[in-house]
């Protein structure tokens, strides 16, 4: 069985700097391989920080095959193929399936107030698309839907394929109810991995650890190794990172990322604005004048 623990980074989904704004193909295989290099386990593709809900079908799709193609089964890719209706999520699960990702997730239905029999029969329908490990994006603050270990007991009751979720909601204790049903429970937040393992997460998903993934991986190895006092420094720093890489979100993340690989990472995908050329510039020194570049 394949093992979901460990620093996997929410990867950007890096644009072209003109008009079009449309997959900078060349950038996004370049920030896979920084973060491949730096020692992540595997990837959250095209969730919340990639800017899913706001590209298109075929987009989506074609970062599932950029990101299989140039991971070549090194680690784990968690393609995330939510929809606001159940027939794309299929269609995308059926998909990244097909171009072979090791896993799927999906945000539940949202914009209408789907009850729990309706989430789970999009879960379930999503799940069978895919034939594939299926993590839950527990994300209330923008689906306006919280899962609860309830709720998940309903999700886990009827679809084979869950494997796990990505909690990112602010009711951490319930991170130990999902770990007793046997569920592999991320953390959706960078800034407590350190703790979230000491109640029962497997690791970290979040946008951060992608921008500087050497900081996570170094609190993943201290924790391994039971150094938990230098776990919580690596986290104090982490944290401070963290914070600065979601000043102007998603935009500082991909001016932060474009200033690492050396390939402008575009603007994030409208409605989101674009930073401006003061926002960008206070980002960078501040960065640089922290050494985090």
């Amino acid at each position: 069985m394949t093992t979901f623990a460990g620093v996997y980074p929410a990867l950007i989904t890096p644009m072209t700097n003109d008009r079009e704004g449309s997959l900078n193909e060349e950038a996004l295989r370049a920030v896979i391989e920084l973060n491949i290099r730096a020692g992540v386990h595997g990837f959250w593709v095209a969730g919340g920080s990639g800017e899913s809900v706001y590209l298109t079908e075929l987009e989506n799709n074609r970062i599932a095959e950029i990101a299989a193609d140039q991971n070549q089964g090194r680690i784990n890719n968690i393609m995330h193929v939510g929809a606001a209706n159940t027939a794309q999520a299929a269609r995308q699960a059926e998909h990244a399936a097909k171009v072979g990702v090791e896993a799927i997730c999906a945000v539940p239905p949202f914009f209408y107030g789907v009850g729990d029999e309706g989430i789970v029969e999009y879960y379930r329908a999503v799940g069978e698309a895919a034939d594939l490990p299926l993590f839950a994006y527990n994300l209330p603050s923008a689906t306006n839907v919280e899962i609860t270990p309830e709720l998940m007991q309903k999700i886990q009751d009827g679809v084979p394929q869950l494997r796990g979720l990505k909690h990112s909601s602010p009711a951490t204790d319930q991170i130990r109810g999902f770990a007793d049903m046997g569920l592999d429970c991320f953390t959706g937040n960078g800034h407590l991995l350190a703790s979230a393992i000491h109640i029962g997460a497997v690791g970290v998903i979040d946008g951060p650890p992608g921008v500087m993934p050497e900081m996570w991986i170094k609190i993943w190895e201290r924790i391994q190794a039971k150094d938990y006092s230098g776990a919580a420094e690596a986290q104090a720093e982490a944290s401070r990172f963290h914070r600065h890489a979601v000043t102007h979100f998603p935009g500082s993340m991909k001016a932060l990322l474009g200033e690492r690989v050396g390939i402008d990472c575009g603007d994030p995908r409208p409605p989101f604005l674009p930073l401006t050329k003061g926002e960008k510039s206070l980002l960078l020194r501040e960065a640089k004048d922290q050494g985090w570049l």
